[in-house]
């Protein structure tokens, strides 16, 4: 891959990371087709794969973006498009939390804060209760999510130490 279509898929990327309001995940219907359709970098299945394996691993949702890049160009690639996608949105975060910072006793960030609690909590409750609607039946599952939210607010014990109980529980076919 030459330069300038680098510098294409940098650029194609940057873009895009100005759109992804909801992470980069929103932004795949379009990656889909610049790389596949368009260019033809990739095929359906590469992409198709590069998306799960990148969700299947730890970390942030973002890293499908690096594979996606990976596949294309290898690692110069990852680096390409993890860049594009990063570097606008990053950017503009610490650009609007240094604003806020120095006016944070303005009556408008206060309120923008303080609306942002509940409505981060409500999100919240409610990605748990669609991701959980398949099992809401399953009263195995319920225990182990009411023992989770106990110790969460009951002991010091880390959301690892749980996670890591949960898997245990799934593995031994408890839940």
């Amino acid at each position: 891959m030459g330069a300038s279509e680098l510098l294409a898929l940098f650029g194609h990327f940057l873009l895009l990371s100005l759109l992804s309001v909801g992470g980069a995940i929103t932004t795949a219907p379009d990656m889909h087709r610049y790389l596949v359709v368009d260019q033809g970098w990739l095929s359906d299945a590469q992409f198709t794969a590069s998306v799960a394996l990148a969700q299947a691993a730890p970390g942030p949702n973002v890293l499908f973006v690096a594979v996606l890049g990976w596949n294309v160009a290898g690692a110069v690639g990852a680096f390409v498009t993890l860049l594009g996608m990063m570097l606008p949105s990053t950017t503009l975060a610490l650009w609007a939390t240094r604003w806020g910072a120095r006016r944070a006793q303005t009556l408008f960030v206060r309120a923008f804060k303080a609306g942002l609690a509940p409505l981060t909590i409500g999100l919240l409750f409610a990605t748990g209760w669609v991701l959980a609607d398949p099992l809401r039946v399953a009263w195995p599952v319920l225990v182990v999510v009411a023992i989770t939210v106990l110790l969460c607010l009951r002991t010091r014990l880390g959301p690892l130490w749980l996670v890591a109980g949960g898997m245990i529980a799934g593995a031994l076919g408890w839940v």
